[in-house]
């Protein structure tokens, strides 16, 4: 099938889950109402994704607070109670961040309940999303390893040893988040890709990058206005993906000012083009989706295009989000010529 679909990962959580459009949210519940409430957004998630035609779907990260945390925060050497505001993806905002305190170990799985459910609850290829290493390290305050390169591979071996027991549950792709690398461009080169490329060394699934410019929270959205007429980060980055291990890269384009030319850069990766911006609440017409599509058909076979979103919906409306994901799915389809039903 061409211009197969997917997200970015994140949707958002219903309000009686926990506090709506908010990154960092507070649940609502605990103990075990709090995990039944968590599977039952799964579903919702899970339906809406279906109900859409997306065709490679993710639990909407239903479970987790921060896409970074959510994993980080359960290995062992990382204090998630031990905070420190700091500045963060090059000092564009500061965050409170959790330290690390000693030596980082994956002592049990992080993700694997969630994973099982979610490849019980539906019948569609199955996604998780993960923080990778500079990203998480850019995310937490560093007390042990002082040596952001020795902290990133310490992580990734962490998040190998997840991947492989979560491909053994049926996931089908794993996608690694690295908007970090939007922004240390020398330590993409230095030790970034190879840390990545550490990660997804020998599994057994369809491997994913998801490289961006942020959900479209202020910080973000101010941070991009000053990015000027052309924003050539991924320019910076590309060739050092092309050589990478992974099998496609994810990356905004949709409401943005990237130039489609930085496509030809990748490769022969495939490229999961962000075809729904996050960061504005107009819903997009499926003549807007497939022409992003049609943009992206210039520099890619179209065998090397996947339909996704710019970033993750988590801070969004959830009648918005549900409106792109429909969108989504009927721009592809009219990218691949067949009539969009009613859904």
């Amino acid at each position: 099938m061409l211009f197969p679909t997917t997200i970015a990962g994140s949707l958002p959580k219903p309000a009686w889950l926990a506090e709506p459009e908010r990154l960092w949210p507070d649940w609502r519940l605990a103990g075990a109402a709090l995990r039944e409430a968590q599977r039952d957004a799964t579903r919702i998630a899970l339906f809406e994704q279906e109900h859409a035609g997306i065709d490679l779907v993710t639990d909407g990260e239903q479970s987790r607070r921060h896409f970074v945390h959510g994993f980080a925060g359960a290995l062992a050497g990382v204090d998630s109670a031990k905070l420190a505001r700091r500045g963060i993806r090059g000092d564009r905002y500061e965050a409170d961040c959790p330290t690390i305190v000693g030596e980082v170990r994956r002592n049990a799985p992080v993700h694997a309940d969630e994973m099982r459910f979610a490849r019980e609850a539906t019948k569609h290829r199955l996604k998780i999303t993960i923080p990778g290493p500079m990203t998480i390290v850019d995310t937490l305050n560093d007390e042990h390893y002082r040596d952001r390169k020795k902290a990133a591979f310490a992580f990734a071996r962490a998040i190998r040893e997840e991947i492989e027991d979560l491909v053994t549950l049926g996931v089908d792709a794993v996608q690694i988040d690295e908007p970090a690398f939007n922004v240390y461009f020398d330590e993409v080169d230095e030790w970034g890709v190879a840390a990545l490329d550490a990660c997804i060394d020998g599994v057994r699934c369809e491997t994913i990058v998801h490289v961006c410019y942020g959900y479209g929270v202020d910080a973000n959205v101010k941070w991009k206005a000053k990015l000027g007429e052309e924003w050539d980060q991924y320019a910076h980055i590309f060739p050092f993906l092309a050589q990478s291990k992974v099998g496609a890269v994810s990356l905004e384009l949709a409401g943005s000012h990237v130039p489609p030319r930085v496509l030809g850069m990748l490769g022969d990766k495939k490229a999961a083009i962000g075809v729904i911006d996050v960061a504005t609440d107009r819903v997009e017409r499926a003549e807007d989706v497939a022409k992003t599509i049609e943009l992206a058909r210039r520099y890619l076979p179209d065998e090397r295009i996947i339909c996704s979103t710019n970033c993750g919906m988590a801070p969004m409306r959830r009648d918005i989000a549900y409106a792109k994901l429909r969108a989504l799915g009927e721009g592809a389809l009219l990218a691949r010529g067949e009539t969009i039903l009613s859904r």
